[in-house]
């Protein structure tokens, strides 16, 4: 059987986080959050997508600067 805590769907993260799920769908496909797939399905790290909406949200507006500051997942900058 497979542990599916921590684990959502993208309809359950547009919830938590505010974004579209069309939005988490495209940082899932970017690799900027992880997934799991199960069956036919696809879930997000409901961890993971909240530790990138706070740094998003950290950022401000930085995350638009076109040098990519706002890029990376996991770096501080």
């Amino acid at each position: 059987m497979v542990e599916l805590s921590g684990w959502v769907t993208s309809d359950v993260g547009a919830r938590l986080t505010g974004y579209s799920a069309s939005h988490i769908r495209r940082l899932a496909r970017e690799g900027r959050i992880e997934t799991r797939r199960v069956g036919r399905d696809w879930l997000v790290s409901r961890q993971d997508l909240l530790t990138y909406k706070t740094r998003m949200d950290s950022l401000g507006t930085a995350k638009h600067d076109p040098r990519g500051i706002g890029d990376t997942k996991g770096e501080s900058g």
